[in-house]
């Protein structure tokens, strides 16, 4: 875990610094690659969840769903493996690109942070972790509720940093952004099968959905205002699920999929209560299952090659760990993939699918 130094902090020299920062990140005017009304803006990202938006939290944690090593992270800056699970950029990249905040989205536990990048944003995302507390328990990474401690350790220094009034405002414009559930259906439900001795999925998807909105709340109540929580992809066509389904190469597992269109469905009607219920905050829901289906069934309309399997190994059933340099097999141009790994969209495919539905997510708050 990374802790600010107190000396740096205390020094004058650094907390001029920091003013200049923080005031930047406060009255700011820099241009987001979307369309914003006039004297808005996002001057922080925050994000929580799993794999999809994790830069490298689990680095250090003692479990096999981790990615600090090569072939990952080939094609980011540097050929540097962050223990981001791509080959490149992940989603919180780009969509903190996309909001005009910042290139990259660091991890709150990695070593290289800074007091400005807190400002910002940073993710506290986990992968393997989900809704359901099983899915990381099972995976022993980080669940939400130690996410949300996080975020309340990460409060204080941000107060520390700035004040509380200035820290308020920053988070009720910030954008809080979520994304898990993928877990708790593939994995928790499916492939490991524990929760099916218990639940149907209609249950289950009451308990993820319960889950979510009990977590929203808690963000709320520590001062986020604009959330925004994507929703499941297609599972069922992932190569991974296809393997272990045993469904044909070209064909999708299709009570994946339908347990994942019954959770967003719920899910999506759950916001309509939130924003009821809470009025002076924005609950947005992102769709991400139809425009990562239609990247699997029409890659070819966006320029890739390859769907049905990702570029490292096999791609039929690599990832984390089984993802290695020890592979002989793994492609040499992951951008005709849509998939890098068995489970994880490429670079390139997260920057179509983000460059897809940002927008619509953005003007959902205004």
């Amino acid at each position: 875990m990374v802790f600010l130094s107190m000396e740096l902090l205390s020094s004058s020299s650094s907390r001029i610094i920091v003013f200049f920062v923080a005031a930047f990140v406060i009255l700011r005017t820099t241009e987001a690659r979307v369309r914003l009304p006039a004297n808005e803006t996002f001057p922080a990202l925050i994000v929580f969840g799993d794999s999809i938006v994790d830069p490298g939290n689990n680095n250090d944690l003692k479990t096999l769903i981790k990615c600090n090593f090569l072939p990952y992270g080939r094609d980011f800056m540097g050929g540097y493996p962050t223990g981001r699970f791509c080959n490149g950029k992940i989603a919180s990249d780009f969509v903190a690109d996309e909001l005009g905040i910042k290139e990259l989205l660091p991890a709150y536990l990695g070593s290289d942070l800074q007091p400005s990048d807190l400002l910002t944003g940073v993710s506290f995302a986990s992968g393997g972790s989900g809704f359901d507390p099983l899915t990381p328990k099972t995976a022993s990474v980080l669940s939400l509720s130690d996410q949300l401690r996080l975020f309340k350790e990460y409060l204080g220094k941000v107060k520390g940093l700035i004040g509380e009034e200035q820290t308020n405002i920053i988070l009720s414009k910030s954008l809080f952004l979520v994304i898990a559930g993928s877990d708790d259906i593939a994995n928790t439900y499916f492939d490991v099968g524990i929760r099916r001795h218990q639940y149907d999925v209609p249950a289950y998807t009451d308990l993820m959905v319960s889950s979510a909105s009990s977590f929203l709340e808690e963000l709320y109540g520590l001062g986020a205002r604009r959330l925004a929580v994507a929703g499941a992809p297609p599972l069922g066509c992932l190569p991974s699920q296809r393997t272990l389904s045993g469904v044909k190469t070209k064909e999708c597992a299709e009570n994946y999929n339908e347990a994942a269109k019954l959770y967003n469905s719920k899910l999506s009607s759950q916001f309509h209560s939130l924003d009821a219920k809470f009025p002076e905050a924005k609950f947005v829901y992102i769709d991400i299952y139809k425009p990562l289906l239609d990247l699997i069934l029409n890659p070819q309309k966006s320029g890739f090659k390859v769907s049905e399997k990702g570029c490292c190994g096999t791609g039929k059933i690599e990832v984390a760990v089984l993802c290695n340099q020890l592979d002989p097999f793994t492609c040499e141009d992951a951008s005709s993939y849509v998939f890098w790994d068995s489970y994880h969209p490429s670079e390139r495919a997260y920057k179509v699918i983000i460059g897809e539905v940002i927008q619509k997510c953005v003007d959902q708050f205004f």
